[in-house]
């Protein structure tokens, strides 16, 4: 992977400091304000704040809703940290999940700030960095876990967590008035693939110390028991490539999860194929991942995806992006006929190794659909086992609320009821209801060392990413694009003079989205009638102001439009002077 020109990596000093200690005699509050990844999936960003430092814990995107027609992805509303940037110590990253570090180029755009992150964390983000220019080069610092930093009022120790990524962490994060620990979002796996599991000895030994605060992620509360170890996907894989040694195999996953694509390499190279790459996002992070040493091709295996025509089908085996149905990913194009490189037939077997992100599970039938009409057999995690989740279930997340035994609890990382249903947990544990707190988007929960309680807010709330625009898409634009979408727009264009108070040409009308013209003819001759008679109305009155023409118009045109068709277009008037 090639390192970007403009950010630089940099060593950590892990030795701790004594910065945090001696300070507890002030009595000053701890203030934690979630900014993102409450009441929501995604776009998760935490701050704490205390005197005057403040740390920032990831910063992601979100994924827009079926209303943000147009809209490319959301991120955090930063007014908050923009206003207080004198403050700002530091960010430090949990993992490299785009829902955790998809916000930091938009939050680079106006802010400069030193990022602490694990190497394929920050490996990830180098790559998303040459994407977007920045005044000055990024301040990149690599740590590992274990690792503790100094950032300001606090002292940051990055905790080994298993995940659906490599090189996760969670944090404990020591303050003027006590540890506050964030789980990133983790799991208890005791046969990880890279043989590096959660590091629950070190939660053990930071519960005796005695935890003030636990923040932990809520994505899998509602599921009982243990979530599955990873391993168990690549014996699933294993049967999958015996039983269809004929046919080529193509599976989409999550480009982020190395080790369930490590696994998809190993089976393949067992059994003599080669494996291609596709889509943007998977292609760039296995380079990363494999420059920075945490995935490996065995010799002759890897091949160019211009390359696949070369080989035989069943010795094929093509990875790719588009596990949640995203439309233009490298499956998409691919299941609608448009890859250029790949076709799907009969001779096909397609494996969705991930689950649909809730939200994105029409978009998922849309193409498995599109699958089966071409003749191609479709593997995904409603018929088998060809997923794990990366995230804790209910018996993990009690193994830790049990090591840290918390003062004080938030649930993070979740919608409503994922953080309702975490609270009920930690009740069960023993924890005490008033000193669980469910926060939402820009409210302050401050804490001191005998007490806790919510005071206040912050600006808070979501910036709409639309092409290269960010924050210029609001409210009112969304609207009309929706109105647009419903109703359609009928504009009237037509020229005047002013000084005659007559109509020069026009009014003519164009329909789009609203009826087809030429098989409505009549409708639109009498629109046409309506729109002139508004006109002259006013001109015989004398009226010539620009407003009030445009507003008669549209008024007309809107009582009529619905009493014949019980629709309502955008209308939108044009008019010249000559």
């Amino acid at each position: 992977m090639p390192k970007t020109a403009k950010s630089t990596t940099k060593p950590v000093n892990t030795k701790p400091s004594k910065t945090t200690r001696g300070a507890r005699s002030k009595l000053k509050k701890l203030r934690v304000i979630p900014l993102g990844g409450l009441d929501e999936i995604g776009k998760n960003l935490t701050v704490l704040e205390y005197s005057d430092s403040i740390l920032i814990i990831d910063c992601g995107l979100g994924f827009p809703n079926d209303d943000m027609l147009g809209i490319d992805l959301v991120v955090p509303d930063l007014t908050y940290l923009v206003s207080n940037a004198d403050k700002i110590r530091g960010i430090v990253l949990t993992h490299g999940h785009e829902d955790h570090i998809g916000g930091i180029p938009y939050l680079l755009q106006k802010l400069n700030v030193p990022i602490y992150g694990t190497r394929l964390t920050l490996g990830i983000l180098e790559n998303k960095f040459e994407e977007h220019v920045f005044d000055f080069k990024p301040e990149l610092h690599c740590v590992k876990a274990g690792d503790k930093v100094v950032l300001g009022q606090f002292e940051v120790e990055f905790i080994r967590v298993n995940h659906s990524i490599a090189d996760a962490c969670a944090l404990a994060i020591r303050t003027p008035v006590g540890i506050v620990v964030h789980s990133g979002d983790f799991k208890i796996d005791p046969t990880p693939i890279d043989g590096e599991m959660t590091d629950l000895a070190r939660f053990g030994e930071i519960g005796k110390e005695g935890v003030l605060l636990f923040m932990c992620e809520s994505t899998n509360v509602e599921r009982q028991g243990f979530t599955p170890s990873e391993r168990k996907v690549g014996e699933s894989l294993a049967r999958f490539f015996e039983a269809y040694r004929k046919k080529r195999i193509v599976i989409a996953t999550f480009s982020s999860n190395v080790h369930r694509v490590q696994q998809i390499i190993n089976a393949a190279a067992k059994y003599g194929r080669k494996v291609a790459v596709t889509g943007r996002s998977m292609i760039n992070i296995v380079s990363a991942a494999v420059e920075l040493g945490y995935m490996s091709f065995p010799e002759g295996v890897l091949v160019d995806i211009s390359e696949i025509k070369k080989y035989p089908p069943e010795k094929m085996t093509i990875v790719s992006t588009g596990s949640q149905g995203e439309p233009m990913s490298a499956l998409y194009r691919m299941a609608f006929g448009m890859h250029d490189k790949v076709e799907l037939g009969s001779g096909d077997v397609v494996i969705i190794s991930a689950s649909a992100i809730p939200g994105n599970e029409k978009l998922v039938g849309n193409i498995i659909n599109e699958l089966y009409k071409k003749g191609v057999t479709v593997l995904n995690d409603s018929v088998a086992e060809v997923h794990v989740s990366g995230h804790a279930c209910q018996e993990e997340l009690k193994i830790l609320h049990a090591l840290l035994h918390p003062k004080y609890f938030m649930p993070v990382h979740g919608e409503a009821r994922h953080l309702y249903h975490h609270k009920e947990l930690a009740e069960y544990m023993g924890m005490p209801a008033n000193h669980i707190f469910i926060s939402e988007i820009g409210k302050i929960l401050e804490i001191g060392t005998d007490s806790a309680k919510f005071n206040g807010t912050v600006p808070a709330g979501i910036v709409l990413v639309d092409g290269t625009g960010v924050g210029d898409v609001g409210n009112v634009v969304l609207r009309d694009r929706r109105h647009l979408s419903e109703d359609g727009i009928i504009i009237v264009v037509s020229t005047i003079d002013t000084q005659a108070c007559d109509i020069l040409s026009g009014p003519e009308i164009v329909s789009r989205g609203f009826v087809y013209a030429k098989e409505s003819e009549k409708l639109i001759d009498q629109i046409r009638l309506i729109a002139r008679d508004a006109l002259y109305g006013c001109l015989n009155k004398g009226v010539v102001d620009w407003t009030q023409l445009k507003y008669k118009v549209k008024d007309d045109l809107s009582k009529f439009i619905y009493s014949q068709t019980k629709r309502k277009p955008m209308i939108l008037p044009i008019i010249m002077d000559i």
